[in-house]
């Protein structure tokens, strides 16, 4: 486990990266409502330290670009309906938030204006400056990106100190940990070696912006009760990408 020291709780802007398969639980498809008020509770506790939180939802657990281009589909339209259902969950997301009194605004790529904000880097600082949770949709508005690359991008406008992505797993390995019991577990890794070793943190070109901009990424189990709150306290199990 790595030593808890001041570096992480230092953090007072974040990125909160999560799949939309963290949104669906073990059912398969869309998206299980206790799942999304146990990542909020998560969520609401962080809020709650004074540090100001960016989120980017992927949008997999209704509709995947690159799978549906694979199937046939033209990939442009395809990661358009992608986009699309980022904000569904975006919305969700803040729909839970505000229910605990966590005041959120989801801000789209896309314009459309009847149900979230369009992007304007100003104005969502200002929004992270008066604790408002600040949901980032629709990847960056263009095919054939990522919502990984969206995180990643939306971090560095927004000056985030640090990524946390939550995923399945508490870090990352060396390989699959569901598939491998002998799978080792990184304390700490580089930009290089990820890319290098083909890790699956994130996309090349997100681990490329973050090195290039020195943007720290840290790896850990969404499903761990405390974890994203534990992490920022300098506890927990977590991997740390870094230069």
């Amino acid at each position: 486990m790595p030593d808890a020291t001041n570096e992480i709780t230092k953090y007072k802007r974040v990125m909160l990266k999560i799949s939309g398969e963290a949104l669906m639980s073990d059912q398969g498809f869309g998206l299980h409502p206790p799942t999304v008020q146990r990542i909020a509770r998560e969520i609401q506790s962080v809020h709650a330290l004074d540090v100001e939180i960016c989120m980017v939802i992927g949008g997999g657990n209704i509709f995947r670009g690159l799978q549906g281009s694979a199937e046939g589909m033209e990939r442009t339209t395809a990661d358009y309906m992608g986009m699309l259902a980022t904000v569904m969950n975006a919305l969700a997301m803040q729909s839970a938030l505000e229910d605990l009194g966590v005041f959120t605004r989801v801000i789209s790529a896309i314009p459309m204006d009847q149900v979230c904000e369009p992007f304007i880097r100003r104005r969502a600082v200002r929004h992270l400056e008066k604790s408002r949770v600040c949901i980032f949709a629709a990847g960056t508005g263009n095919p054939y990106f990522t919502t990984d690359t969206a995180a990643t991008l939306r971090a560095n406008e927004m000056a985030c100190e640090a990524i946390f992505k939550g995923t399945k797993v508490d870090g990352v390995y060396d390989k699959d940990p569901e598939k491998f019991s002998d799978a080792k577990r990184f304390d700490t890794v580089s930009y290089d070696e990820v890319l290098a070793q083909h890790l699956g943190v994130m996309d090349a070109s997100a681990i490329a912006l973050a090195r290039d901009n020195n943007l720290p990424i840290f790896v850990f189990s969404l499903d761990e009760p405390g974890g994203f709150k534990g992490i920022l306290a300098g506890e927990g199990t977590y991997t740390k990408v870094h230069g």
